[in-house]
């Protein structure tokens, strides 16, 4: 994956979100190729998700920051052909893999479009019943506006689920890489509102920001989601192709270093190796709400 080095003195949202399509768009292979890891990984949290959303026979989904569409595949299976599956990304590259992987598994409910998360004013009003957003809200520089374009897509009382991270001690697997990343490139910490993997992992936050968006009935579950995977090396591998939030705060980085870092974050990982594999420490919330 390339990587477009993001100003990292004066936060920039328009900038932001170039760099973000843009290495989507280089990770999306990657994200596809890695899709049985993701789905090992992320399984029982997507279950709960689509729980909490009451996604069920004959729903009408919107998926929000789709990516390769795992969970939207499972939202469609779940739906059956009553229903149907709304995939949106701001990655048009990504979705041509949601909708390949859905062809070929004869899915004629599940359909794709270009949408960037924060204008979802394009879409009808109430014209979903759930709505679902896998790992992506947290990188939203406008929450807010995210969540306001989510609600209002719903129908009154329909459900929206969402699956973050808790907090960087719970999520060694991604805090470590991203605390080494953050020395070397001397970046300053993400400053408040700043978008970014654990931008609502704190106690409370999703809850708090659930209900100042309008959502009602909001609960949060937590999910213990351990990443299992052969070796740390494995994990650097996985994270080095796919995880675009790791590259775009290594771009601070001259080029030449960058293998040095990386061999830095395998040796910091090695500590979750046992006899059985890797077992890098993960925890997942599904926070939901009722429009």
């Amino acid at each position: 994956m390339t990587a477009t080095r993001l100003d990292t003195t004066q936060f920039d949202a328009t900038q932001y979100k170039v760099t973000t399509r843009a290495q989507w768009e280089d990770a999306a292979e990657a994200w596809h190729r890695w899709g049985p890891t993701l789905e090992s990984w992320l399984g029982p949290a997507t279950l709960a998700m689509l729980d909490a959303a009451g996604v069920g026979p004959g729903t009408r989904v919107l998926d929000v920051a789709a990516g390769a569409g795992g969970q939207s595949l499972a939202a469609a299976r779940r739906v059956g052909s009553a229903g149907s599956v709304l995939a949106t990304d701001i990655s048009p590259t990504i979705l041509t893999y949601a909708a390949k992987v859905a062809a070929e598994a004869g899915l004629t409910n599940l359909a794709t479009r270009e949408i960037d998360g924060e204008t979802l004013e394009t879409l009808p009003a109430a014209a979903f019943d759930a709505a679902i957003c896998r790992v992506g809200l947290i990188y939203f520089p406008d929450q807010a506006r995210a969540l306001a374009g989510i609600r209002r897509a719903l129908r009154p009382g329909g459900r929206f689920a969402a699956i973050v991270y808790s907090t960087p001690a719970a999520n060694e697997f991604f805090s470590l890489p991203v605390s080494i990343i953050r020395t070397r490139a001397q970046l300053p910490p993400p400053a408040p509102g700043q978008p970014g993997p654990f931008s609502l992992g704190a106690p409370g936050v999703l809850a708090e920001t659930l209900t100042a968006a309008g959502f009602s009935d909001v609960r949060v579950e937590t999910v213990p989601a351990p990443l299992l995977l052969g070796s740390a090396a494995e994990c650097v591998r996985f994270e080095r192709e796919s995880f675009g939030a790791l590259h775009q705060m290594l771009s601070g980085v001259p080029e030449d270093e960058r293998p040095a870092v990386w061999d830095d974050i395998e040796a910091a990982l090695r500590r979750f190796e046992t006899a059985g594999g890797f077992a890098g420490p993960c925890e997942l919330l599904v926070g939901s709400g009722a429009a």
